[in-house]
C-alpha cells in the first residue's frame, strides 16, 4: 500500500473534498481553494484573526464575541491590553485566564504597557517569550505576522535566484561543450574566467550586494513593524477614547433621566399640595355662605319682629 492510500484524508466543512488534516485551516476546516475565496480579518473586540465564511456576511466580529455580545452587552477596555473585549468585569477573558494561570501581569518589552505574562514554569511552550524578549499576546501576533511576510519575500526571493542560476549554469554548459576541441592550457583560464563570472555559480553570501540587500530589507521590516505598532496604539487610543465617550454618554444620560425623575415628583408633590389646598378653600367658602345666609335670615326676622311691635302701640283711640 502506497504512503497516499495509506494517509487518511478528511473533509472540507464548505466544499466537502477531501484532503490531509494538515491542509485544512485549523477552526473552520476548510481547504486552500475555500480559504482564498473569504479574506482573513481582525475581530473588532478581540483583536484576533478570523476568516470569513461568507461573502453576504462581512461582520468583523468572531463568533466568540458575537455570542458575548448577545449574553452581555458590549465589552469595555480592559485594564492590561486595552483591548475592548471586557466582557464580564474589566479584564478580557485572554488576560483573566492568563493571569489565573501564570500569575499578575508585568510589562512587555515591546509596547511598554503592563499586559504580558511570563510563563517561567513552561519556558518550552512559552510562545510569548521571543528573542529573549517577553512580549504581550498583540505584540506576539504583530511579530509573528511580520515574520511570515519576511519569510515569504525571502522564499520569493531564493526561487528567483535558483531560476537565474539554472540558466547560469545552462550557458555555462554551453560554453564548455564548445570550447572542448581547445587545449588544456587554452580551457584552465576559461574555467577561471568562468568562476569570475559572477553570473555563474552560486551567489556568495559575503558579497557587497548580497550584504546592501539583507540590510534593506532588515530595515524594511524594522520600519513595517515600527508602523503595524504606531497603528495599533492608534486603534488602541481611539478605542479607549470610543469607550470613554460612551461612558461619559451613559453617565450624562442616567444623570439626565434622574434629574427628571426628581423633577416630576416635585411637580407632582407641589400639584397634591395645591390640590389640597384648593379643596380646603372650597370648603371654607362653603361654610362661609351657609353662614352668610343664616345671619341674613336672622336680619329679616327681626326687622319684621320690630315693624310688627312698632305699628301696636302707635295706633290712636276710638274713645
Amino acid at each position: 500500500m502506497s504512503t497516499a492510500a495509506s494517509t487518511p484524508l478528511f473533509a472540507c466543512s464548505r466544499c466537502f473534498s477531501r484532503h490531509p488534516f494538515e491542509e485544512l485551516s485549523p477552526g473552520e476546516q476548510l481547504c486552500k481553494e475555500c480559504r482564498g475565496l473569504f479574506p482573513v480579518v481582525k475581530c473588532t473586540y478581540c483583536r484576533s484573526e478570523f476568516q470569513q465564511t461568507s461573502k453576504s456576511n462581512t461582520s468583523s466580529i468572531c463568533k466568540k464575541c458575537e455570542a458575548n455580545v448577545k449574553l452581555y452587552g458590549k465589552p469595555t477596555a480592559c485594564e492590561y491590553c486595552n483591548t475592548i473585549a471586557a466582557f464580564i468585569g474589566n479584564k478580557c477573558q485572554r488576560c483573566a485566564n492568563s493571569e489565573r494561570k501564570y500569575g499578575p501581569a508585568v510589562t512587555c518589552e515591546q509596547c511598554k504597557q503592563r499586559c504580558a505574562f511570563d510563563r517561567h514554569d513552561d519556558s518550552k511552550k512559552n510562545m510569548l517569550q521571543v528573542d529573549g524578549k517577553l512580549l504581550c499576546w498583540l505584540c506576539t501576533q504583530s511579530l509573528k505576522r511580520a515574520l511570515a511576510r519576511t519569510k515569504q519575500h525571502l522564499s520569493v526571493d531564493r526561487h528567483k535566484h535558483r531560476g537565474h542560476n539554472h540558466k547560469d549554469k545552462r550557458k555555462s554548459d554551453m560554453m564548455k561543450s564548445k570550447n572542448s576541441g581547445d587545449s588544456l592550457n587554452e580551457s584552465q583560464p576559461s574555467e577561471k574566467k568562468s568562476k569570475l563570472n559572477p553570473l555563474q555559480g552560486e551567489l556568495d553570501p559575503n558579497s557587497s550586494d548580497h550584504v546592501v540587500a539583507m540590510t534593506q530589507l532588515k530595515e524594511t521590516i524594522a520600519s513595517l513593524q515600527k508602523k503595524v505598532q504606531q497603528k495599533e496604539m492608534e486603534l488602541l487610543s481611539k478605542d479607549k477614547l470610543i469607550t470613554e465617550l460612551k461612558a461619559q454618554h451613559h453617565n450624562n444620560t442616567t444623570d439626565l433621566r434622574n434629574e427628571m425623575k426628581n423633577k416630576e415628583r416635585m411637580n407632582e408633590t407641589k400639584f397634591t399640595l395645591m390640590n389640597t389646598k384648593i379643596q380646603n378653600l372650597l370648603k371654607e367658602v362653603a361654610t362661609l355662605s351657609k353662614s352668610a345666609k343664616k345671619n341674613n335670615k336672622n336680619t329679616k326676622s327681626l326687622l319684621n319682629n320690630t315693624e310688627n311691635s312698632g305699628s301696636g302701640t302707635d295706633s290712636p283711640s276710638t274713645n
